[in-house]
C-alpha cells in the first residue's frame, strides 16, 4: 500500500509573513504582517505542511549571523504559536553560484528529503519573481503576493503566477476556493 503524500506550502519569508525591513538582522525589527497568523492557521487546518524557505545573503555579506536569524525565526514561532514545520535558508551572496539561493530548488528539495511531499498539490508562495521562478523550477503552484515587493514583481512580463494576490490570506483563500470575507 502507497503511503499518503503530504500538500505543502513553500512560504518566502521577507515581504510575504513579514514586512521587507531590508536584511532583516534583529528581533527588535521583526513586524510579522497581521494577517500571517490567520492564514497560516487556514492552511495548516487544511492539511498542508508549512515550509518556509528564505534567501538569506545578510549572512553571506556579513551583515547579520546565522544565529541572528535564527534567533528572528524562533521569534516568529513564539508569535505564531509555532506554526511552521520548517525553515530553510541559503546563506550565499547572489553570485556565488550555490545550489540552494532561489531561484534554485536546494532549500525545496532539502525539504523534500526523507519527506513524501506531493508537488503536484503544493504551492510556492512570494512577493518576488525569483518565488514564482523557484516554484515553477520545483514544479509546483505558484502565488505571488502585492507585498513586499510584490507590486514592481507584477511589472515584469516574465512573472507567471497561477495567483495573484493581495496579500498571504487572499493567497491562501485563493488556493482554498474560499473568497474573501465570505463573499460569492
Amino acid at each position: 500500500m502507497e503511503s499518503k503524500k503530504q500538500k505543502a506550502v513553500f512560504l518566502d519569508r521577507d515581504g510575504t509573513l513579514v514586512e521587507e525591513v531590508n536584511f532583516l538582522s534583529r528581533v527588535e525589527d521583526l513586524r510579522i504582517f497581521p494577517f500571517s497568523k490567520s492564514a497560516l492557521t487556514r492552511l495548516k487546518d487544511a492539511g498542508f505542511s508549512l515550509i518556509v524557505v528564505t534567501n538569506q545573503s545578510g549572512i553571506g555579506r556579513g551583515i547579520y549571523t546565522e544565529e541572528a536569524m535564527h534567533e528572528i525565526h524562533r521569534a516568529m514561532q513564539a508569535d505564531l504559536s509555532s506554526i511552521i514545520d520548517e525553515f530553510h535558508f541559503c546563506p550565499h551572496l547572489p553570485d556565488e553560484g550555490c545550489f540552494c539561493r532561489k531561484p534554485s530548488t536546494g532549500m525545496i528539495e532539502s525539504a523534500l528529503a526523507g519527506t513524501a511531499i506531493d508537488l503536484e498539490n503544493s504551492w510556492m508562495i512570494g512577493d518576488k519573481r525569483l518565488d514564482v521562478e523557484t516554484g515553477k523550477n520545483a514544479g509546483l503552484k505558484t502565488a505571488l503576493v502585492k507585498t513586499g515587493y510584490g507590486l514592481s514583481s507584477l511589472d515584469d512580463p516574465s512573472v507567471a503566477p497561477d495567483i495573484v494576490a493581495d496579500d498571504l490570506l487572499d493567497a491562501v483563500e485563493q488556493i482554498l476556493g474560499e473568497p474573501r470575507n465570505g463573499a460569492i
